[in-house]
């Protein structure tokens, strides 16, 4: 089965069905399943051959969505790059992959990159725009609304297999490095086709979605969405909270992702009067939900399943806490997917018990192929396996398990703080941060000292102006072992995050 296969299958089984709703737009199965083939076609007059890179820089819209299957359809393999990317940072992916075509919008085109881009990535044979583009098309420049009114709506001749590539997903890089994850399509089958299953994803469902369709958690709600046949509501961002919400009342939504800071949002929103009753799931990845948002969240949405998940691009999604023990369990990511291996290693590749910290080893069909054009940082992440040909994945995640085996995540391995000869996981002092009243979000990090090695120093959003430094510390001091209490407090209006919303603390150092 190929990714592509997810569309044209639901197509087929319920053509007359909204699959996707952007804005006020709705369009059917059989509509996104025939743009896509006309855009498919195109691409491959335009010599897009099996296996090369198409890259969108694009919103979350029709046309991104149509873009995806499109390339998967013409053999290709997708390269989303996210809107806010800097067009430096689009030019150097292209260059990095080599891509054979760019689809994007009309405004970035007039920003500049019209020019740019055939001098400065010259593996590029089509430019697809999407708008009403100022400019006569030519032998490399095309129209997307031009080609779908004239290009074939049939299906293009499947030309792959599930070993083939499917898609590039560049990280957003939390530590400054951004490459390129390769995944087959083997890879995206099975994760998708999981999420869909423990989701309880069916045609009845209708999943809003903020996220970006560039970063996997967006990628990946549209994929199981359209696998189990649903409703894929696509918003920009969650930049006007009012609206996505009136947007859910209206829709009679089932299903929202999230990430830390949009629920840190909504928790601060009035939701008296809405009708969210339609809502059945919510879900949160990307980074680990702080525990007193958890049991906010359960008292905004008691009728409302929580999903607690863990994920990595390399892996896509690792595990997730069933709704029925986030009561019991709020800190923990849960057990991994079916299917799926997960265990902890410490340093000296030694397998760890309940209650040791270590590595998340994870082993699986949806362990992806490593990273593009760059073997040294592959052999680093990715490791031989008890297999021939098998790879695991290293997740640079530290966890530790109880005695049940359900995962509870610490700390990346670059994040731990190293104090009085102690190691301190930041997301201890941030849970007991996130306790205290008028906190909206909270980070820790160590910086330089010269007694300590490491003085821990926190970085809080305040709800308010009325929270001082000296209560930070003073409640910290009642909560926390001595060593782990800041010893400086900072308040800013917002903490810094990738584009998918983690948060970047090296930007904090």
């Amino acid at each position: 089965m190929l990714v592509q296969d997810f569309l044209q299958n639901s197509a087929a089984r319920l053509p007359h069905k909204v699959a996707l709703v952007c804005g006020e737009k709705r369009f059917t199965y059989a509509r996104l399943d025939e743009m896509s083939n006309r855009l498919a076609n195109a691409l491959i007059e335009k010599d897009v051959r099996r296996g090369d890179r198409v890259a969108l820089y694009l919103d979350n819209s029709l046309e991104a969505v149509v873009a995806i299957f499109a390339v998967l359809k013409a053999g290709g393999v997708v390269v989303a790059v996210s809107r806010g990317a800097k067009h430096d940072k689009l030019v150097a992916i292209l260059n990095d992959c080599s891509a054979a075509a760019v689809i994007l919008d009309t405004a970035a085109l007039e920003q500049g990159l019209r020019e740019r881009l055939p001098l400065h990535a010259s593996s590029l044979r089509a430019i697809v725009v999407c708008g009403d583009s100022p400019w006569p098309c030519g032998p490399i420049l095309h129209d997307f609304h031009a080609i779908q009114s004239s290009a074939s709506p049939r299906t293009p001749q499947s030309r792959g297999i599930d070993l083939d590539l499917a898609c590039l997903i560049y990280t957003s890089g939390t530590t400054g490095e951004s490459k390129g994850v390769m995944c087959d399509h083997g890879n995206m089958v099975f994760a998708a086709s999981a999420i869909a299953r423990y989701l309880k994803n069916t045609e009845r469902d209708v999943v809003l979605s903020v996220l970006p369709l560039a970063f996997s958690y967006g990628l990946y709600q549209l994929l199981a969405t359209l696998c189990a046949g649903g409703t894929l509501v696509l918003e920009e961002s969650f930049a006007f909270p009012d609206l996505v919400l009136r947007k859910m009342v209206q829709e009679r939504v089932t299903g929202f992702a999230a990430v830390p800071t949009i629920y840190a949002r909504l928790l601060c929103m009035e939701l008296e009067g809405l009708d969210l009753s339609a809502l059945r799931y919510l879900t949160n990845a990307a980074a680990a939900l702080p525990v007193e948002q958890v049991k906010r969240v359960r008292g905004l949405f008691p009728k409302t399943e929580l999903y607690l998940m863990h994920g990595l691009t390399e892996a896509a999604r690792t595990m997730y806490l069933s709704p029925d023990q986030v009561d019991a369990r709020p800190a923990s990511s849960g057990l991994p997917l079916d299917g799926t291996e997960v265990w902890l290693e410490d340093e000296d590749g030694r397998r760890l018990g309940p209650g040791q910290m270590g590595e998340l080893v994870v082993r699986g069909r949806h362990v992806t192929r490593g990273y593009w054009k760059a073997p040294e940082q592959t052999s680093q992440r990715f490791r031989p396996g008890p297999l021939t040909g098998e790879r695991l994945c290293y997740s640079g995640d530290l966890f530790r398990t109880d005695d049940e085996g359900y995962f509870y995540f610490v700390s990346r391995k670059d994040d731990i703080i190293k104090s009085r000869g102690q190691k301190i996981a930041p997301r201890e002092a941030e849970d007991v941060l996130y306790n205290l009243p008028g906190v909206r979000e909270a980070a820790v990090i160590g910086v330089p000292h010269p007694e300590l090695g490491q003085a821990v120093k926190a970085f809080i959003v305040a709800t308010g102006s009325e929270l001082k430094e000296s209560a930070v510390i003073a409640h910290c001091k009642r909560h926390l072992e001595d060593f782990m209490v800041p010893r400086a407090v900072e308040f800013v209006d917002a903490l810094p995050k990738t584009l998918s919303g983690k948060l970047r603390r090296m930007d904090l150092r």
